[in-house]
């Protein structure tokens, strides 16, 4: 049952006896994500379709920075902070978690929940019900380390137990949504099999979108030919493949470059800079790491992404096509949405260096292929990743559509 808020039924019960009809208040959103920067990267175009459709919007993040702050607020709605133990499986810190939650909550009287990321699913899914939020939706956006296995199909044992661990919590957590959102047909085939829901629980969406104004059509870049990868630098991702060809290739054509874009990471997977140093230095790729990817994919000739990590729909990848730029990526779950083969680009298997090296060398012995493909990509980005198109699959599911 929801909390009470004796200031609005009083402002109503004033508005009525004065003759007039009562007011109404603006239907209130809560979005809840693990950290600012996904919420930063990711939702910044839904939450100001929210607020434009006059929505009263609050973000929820564990920490917030100034500039992260202003970002958010400067389209009109509010940062909350809530504690989360992001590392730790220690359930006192979860409790603290689902605990504060439920009392803000309560306190904000929402009207739908839209949450993503794991923890931030399970913790605001089960809060949001106990609060008594009328209408729950939890998006999945990849399942991520837990569910990503190695090359011959076995997990270690930490992979396990938190794989284990996140299924109970699934089951516990989705049966209180009233939709899960999914990016890719597997995801939505593996929790539908774990968590015994019904098809229609779930909700199919072609990934996170891309604000396609934002990523205009670029040239095809022919000179020097770039191949470029964008990732966190996670083993799962494909960074060593990508390494192992790109090493191949370059030995037989020296001036083709290769590019790595993206952080480090504290995930169980990640990469750290003594992995990349042999490559680095004798010349097999450039990394410059974190920055923004625009002008690096403006001189991109091609998009490489070999991941064998749980993806939901790769947001990189949809940028790439956005502007035009042909894709080589794996037939693996979430990679194999972006592309068809060979129409915009290439699948090929996970963890396959001489696969993922031959679809490297088809670009450099045929070139006229990159700027068919390139307009093949920027097609597919506008008929299956226009966020507008997302947001419009979202919204009604929030209720904001009768708002």
């Amino acid at each position: 049952m929801r909390g009470s808020n004796t200031s609005h039924t009083t402002v109503a019960e004033e508005d009525a006896a004065e003759g007039g009809a009562p007011r109404k208040e603006a239907f209130k959103v809560a979005l809840i994500s693990n950290a600012a920067y996904s919420v930063i990267n990711f939702r910044l175009p839904l939450i100001a379709e929210l607020v434009h459709r006059g929505c009263t919007v609050d973000v929820l993040a564990p920490t917030w920075s100034q500039q992260e702050r202003q970002k958010v607020e400067s389209l009109g709605a509010q940062c909350l902070c809530y504690p989360l133990e992001r590392k730790s499986l220690n359930p006192l810190g979860h409790l603290r978690t689902f605990l504060k939650l439920v009392g803000i909550f309560r306190t904000n009287r929402y009207d739908a929940l839209l949450s993503y990321t794991a923890q931030a699913n399970v913790w605001g899914t089960l809060a949001a019900a106990w609060a008594g939020v009328p209408r729950r939706v939890a998006m999945v956006t990849g399942l991520g380390y837990a569910f990503t296995t190695d090359p011959e199909g076995h997990s270690p044992l930490k992979r396990r137990v938190l794989s284990w661990v996140l299924t109970q919590l699934y089951r516990l957590a989705f049966p209180l949504a009233h939709r899960v959102v999914v990016q890719n047909p597997d995801d939505l085939c593996l929790l539908q099999k774990i968590c015994g829901l019904p098809a229609e629980k779930f909700q199919l969406i072609p990934g996170t979108g891309v604000a396609l104004d934002e990523w205009p059509m670029q040239p095809a870049h022919l000179q020097p030919l770039t191949f470029t990868m964008v990732a966190r630098l996670l083993r799962e991702k494909g960074v060593m493949e990508f390494l192992a060809a790109a090493r191949q290739v370059k030995g037989e054509y020296p001036l083709i470059r290769f590019c790595l874009l993206g952080s480090l990471d504290d995930n169980p997977g990640g990469l750290s800079t003594a992995d990349l140093q042999p490559w680095l230095e004798d010349g097999t790729v450039e990394w410059p790491g974190a920055v923004d990817v625009k002008p690096w994919l403006a001189q991109t000739s091609v998009f490489v992404l070999p991941s064998y990590y749980r993806e939901g729909v790769p947001r990189s990848t949809q940028e790439a096509m956005a502007i035009g730029r042909p894709v080589i990526t794996t037939d693996a779950p979430g990679c194999r949405e972006t592309v068809i083969d060979g129409v915009n680009g290439f699948l090929v298997p996970p963890r396959d260096v001489a696969a993922l090296a031959n679809a490297i060398r088809r670009f450099i012995e045929q070139p006229e292929l990159i700027p068919s493909m390139g307009r093949a990509s920027r097609r597919l980005a506008e008929e299956r990743f226009d966020v507008g198109r997302v947001n419009g699959v979202l919204l009604p599911l929030l209720g904001v559509e009768n708002s």
